[in-house]
Parts: structure tokens; C-alpha cells; sequence
């Protein structure tokens, strides 16, 4: 049973939105600089990314890697890690919170707390003329958490799916690390859900996926602001137009290209440090 709304009710909703955090004090990427290193990459190395599968990737600092769309439509779930140490890793829900729901050029994939500093800065997307669509719908997302197998037997009533991307991440982090799979699953995070088309619906606020835009030909690109090891699943849902965990979606590869900017990194970039901020004094 709904509650009756007060007398005051329009009044309460008019009230105005304030921007959580406002990034207007942020450092702002050298984007020109960026701009200027790409003008001299050399192509060092490629990972094909299987349909239904996942593979890692490793990313030197001062260098960029592209996802690549190879074969036919197809969205990939990201994870990136510190190379050195796992325990800093991509934190989705800060760069949300920084960024917007839908992340694009000049926007940055920080990392968890203590660390909280840019792992990577978007530097190019072929994509980047969708926008927001009449469905509220965007690419590259960072509201989704990836598709996984506990909610997939929770909603089909005791079903089991093993390529889901939670499950593809996992075993592709245990393959690279020879550990087994059960050690490394609490390191599988929420991702960055590349080349995704989501939103809210406007009358119920639930998350809605739409067959995305990607082509073959089309790229999302990134600078390595720190070492990464990248982990990438090419979902089970191939362009995510019907669903996310099945073998009955069309699926195609990914390519992972890892590019050294001939010339050397960008002029006065340096790898960013850690958050300066003092734990002593608050926790």
C-alpha cells in the first residue's frame, strides 16, 4: 500500500539537486599532451580476448592500451589492477560518483581507498557520438556490476551458467597468477562495462541494457597512468540486446592493443601518487 502524499509534496520534490561532488578542483588531464603522445604509437602487443572467455593483459605505465571490436558486435567487462599490488584496484562506484554513470574522453578510472588516484585517463572512444539516447541509455558504464552466477541461480530458480563474466574474470586471473580460481574470486570487482549500452528506466529506476552500437572497427582507448594488469571478459551476451548470461547470443572476440608512444610518455607526465591523506587522523 502506497503512503497518501502530504499537502507539501510537490513542494518537497522541487527541491533542487546538488552535484555530490564537484570534480571543478580535480586535476585536470593534459589532454593536449595525450593528444601529442598519440601521434607516435607503435603497437607492441595484442591479446585476443575469446567470445565466453577472458584473458589479462599487462600495461606498462606511460603507455596506452585499445578494445578493440574485431568481429561483430560485442561489449567486454574490465578489471584493472595495480601490476604490483592487487590490493589497489579499479573502484566503479567512486568513478561513478566522480564522473557520471557513463564514463567517456578526459573522464579517469581511479582506484579503491587508501590508494584513490587515476589508474588510467580515457583518451580516445569511436563511440563517443552516441551520447544519451531517448531511453537514457549511454555507452560504457559504471553502474553495472557484471553479469555473475550466484544472482543467474538466484533468478532462474537453482540454474547454473559458468561463463559469466564474473566466473570468465575469475579463471582468467587464476590462469595468470597460478592460483586457483577460489583464492582469487574476491579480487573480481566491479567493472567498467566497455562498449555497454545501459540505463535506469525512468518509471521503475532498474538498470536496462540495449543492443549496443559497436562496430567493428570501432575503439576504446586509455592511458596507463600506473603498472596494470588488465583482466577483459567478452560477455555471454554478446551485444547485450536480449541478454547477458547465455550460450543462445551471437558473441564475437575482443582485441586487446597495448601502444608505446614512440617519442616517450607525455611531456611533464609523471605517475600519480597516492591519496595524501593521512589515516592517522580519522579512522
Amino acid at each position: 500500500m502506497n503512503a497518501r502524499p502530504p499537502a507539501d509534496a510537490d513542494a518537497r520534490r522541487a527541491a533542487p539537486a546538488v552535484i555530490c561532488y564537484p570534480v571543478d578542483t580535480l586535476p585536470a588531464p593534459d589532454m593536449a599532451a595525450y593528444r601529442a603522445a598519440r601521434e607516435t604509437l607503435v603497437s607492441s602487443e595484442r591479446v585476443i580476448v575469446p567470445p565466453r572467455d577472458a584473458a589479462c593483459f599487462e600495461v606498462p605505465a606511460g603507455c596506452f592500451f585499445r578494445i578493440h571490436s574485431v568481429e561483430g558486435p560485442q561489449v567486454g567487462d574490465l578489471n584493472l589492477f595495480n601490476a604490483g599490488n592487487r590490493a589497489e584496484r579499479f573502484y566503479s562506484g567512486k568513478t561513478r560518483a566522480l564522473h557520471g554513470t557513463h564514463v567517456g574522453v578526459g573522464d579517469r578510472l581511479w582506484s579503491n581507498f587508501p590508494h584513490l588516484r587515476p589508474m588510467a585517463t580515457i583518451t580516445h572512444d569511436t563511440l563517443d557520438w552516441y551520447g544519451i539516447d531517448a531511453d537514457g541509455g549511454g555507452v560504457h558504464d559504471v553502474i553495472g556490476t557484471r553479469c555473475d552466477p550466484y544472482t543467474h541461480h538466484l533468478l532462474s530458480d537453482g540454474g547454473s551458467y559458468h561463463h559469466c563474466c564474473h566466473s570468465n574474470l575469475t579463471r582468467a586471473l587464476a590462469r595468470h597468477t597460478a592460483r586457483p580460481a577460489e583464492i582469487v574470486e574476491p579480487e573480481i570487482h566491479d567493472v567498467l562495462n566497455v562498449f555497454m549500452c545501459t540505463g535506469f528506466t525512468r518509471d521503475t529506476g532498474q538498470y536496462f541494457m540495449k543492443a549496443s552500437p559497436v562496430r567493428p572497427g570501432d575503439y576504446f582507448e586509455c592511458f596507463a597512468e600506473i603498472d596494470l594488469l588488465g583482466v577483459l571478459s567478452a560477455c555471454p551476451g554478446g551485444d547485450c540486446g536480449a541478454t547477458h548470461s547465455s550460450d543462445s547470443a551471437r558473441c564475437h572476440p575482443l582485441e586487446v592493443e597495448i601502444l608505446a608512444p614512440e617519442a616517450g610518455p607525455p611531456a611533464g607526465w609523471q605517475p600519480p601518487s597516492a591519496s595524501g591523506y593521512d589515516r592517522r587522523h580519522g579512522l
